[in-house]
């Protein structure tokens, strides 16, 4: 039964589950690859499929910027357009308004604005983006909502609930064929009890599933984490949950910790871009002068392509040299190792362990932060 969530272990808050959507069973925790444009960066659809990828993310905004929903209708929907035949999500277009649009208008209809790509002026709100999500055809839509930037004051966080909360009533109104699943977005920035409010509200419009929403938007991690706190012990247990736009290794642990079931993040694959490679002991450039020389593989014990095959040194060469190989692979890695994570995490929680896996992960783990060497 398409939505239907099952909750099979707990360990502590920590919940491992599945979710039925119409393209298959989504076993969580689960980390979602991101790929705004209809592509994960530098990754195939079937090569995703190798990686273990359960479900990937398309954004509304991008997507009906550029190619154009006409396109993808004609296409026959997203997973046609792109040829993947597994679970997706997509946002709203909702962040992506207002932190990419050069100009925006809001109203109680929705946002007027001007694309990021040719300046045209375009109309995005709760009816539009449902529709654009029913073309796109994805397994889990997004409410359509009002992100507040970090910092700002109680009188945005007010007027930005009120919105979020008016613009999830019309969305959930709005009828589909009941194969997609509808989320909705929590939001009310640093404020406990608008936080509280906000999802109390959105909890009695019945949705299949919840967001956290307005956090990783630069804000200290401490208060990251306050935000998600503020919110999932009002989100029903029954329902699944989703920290949107988290996070590194141990901040997602931190969310599993917490009961969040679902993640998405641009980290992995855009740190391999520069160069960054993730592993269970930390983080590191590998374009580091140590690297230069060394022939073991990104990370010992690794079991996935790029370290199977490749050293750290053809790597380097390869990421100096501008080579399109290097950021496939170390895209390859970054994206195996979040996925794992999410796998060993739930093998943890079935097994009534997570808490020393956690435990043990972040004593080894050491985010890098030292200057690249040539």
């Amino acid at each position: 039964m398409t939505g239907h969530f099952q909750i099979e272990a707990t360990d502590s808050a920590a919940r491992a589950g599945k979710l039925q959507t119409a393209h298959g069973i989504i076993e969580t925790p689960v980390f979602m690859p991101v790929g705004t444009q209809g592509t994960v960066k530098c990754m195939a659809p079937d090569e995703l499929h190798q990686l273990g990828a359960q479900i990937i993310l398309g954004n509304t905004y991008h997507l009906m910027t550029r190619p154009g929903l006409d396109l993808i209708k004609q296409a026959g929907g997203l997973h046609k357009f792109m040829n993947w035949d597994g679970p997706i999500l997509t946002d709203s277009g909702g962040y992506q308004v207002f932190s990419l649009a050069k100009l925006r208008k809001i109203s109680e209809a929705g946002v007027e604005f001007q694309s990021h790509v040719d300046g045209a002026t375009l109309f995005l709100g709760p009816v539009e983006a449902m529709e654009a999500q029913a073309i796109l055809g994805s397994d889990i839509a997004m409410a359509f909502d009002e992100c507040p930037p970090w910092p700002c004051d109680r009188e945005y966080a007010c007027r930005s609930v009120a919105l979020t909360l008016q613009w999830a009533a019309r969305c959930r109104e709005q009828t589909g064929n009941g194969r997609q699943l509808l989320f909705g977005i929590v939001q009310g920035s640093v404020f406990a009890d608008l936080r509280e409010k906000c999802t109390r509200e959105l909890v009695a419009l019945d949705f299949p599933g919840y967001a956290v929403g307005g956090v990783s938007v630069g804000e200290p991690e401490v208060e990251m984490l306050r935000q998600v706190d503020m919110s999932v012990p009002f989100l029903p247990a029954e329902k699944p949950r989703y920290v949107m736009g988290v996070g590194t290794p141990p901040q997602l642990l931190a969310m599993v910790a917490r009961g969040v079931d679902m993640f998405d993040c641009v980290l992995p694959t855009r740190a391999a871009r520069h160069g960054k490679v993730f592993t269970a002991q930390g983080s590191y450039s590998i374009r580091a002068a140590a690297c230069r020389t060394d022939f073991g593989p990104l990370e010992a014990g690794c079991e996935c392509y790029a370290c199977r095959k490749f050293s750290r040194a053809y790597l380097r060469h390869l990421i100096w040299a501008n080579e399109i190989l290097g950021l496939r692979l170390l895209t390859w890695h970054n994206l195996h190792m979040f996925l794992n994570l999410m796998r060993r995490a739930r093998t943890a929680i079935v097994a009534g362990s997570f808490g020393e896996f956690q435990r043990e992960f972040v004593a080894h783990y050491t985010e890098n932060t030292e200057n690249d060497d040539s």
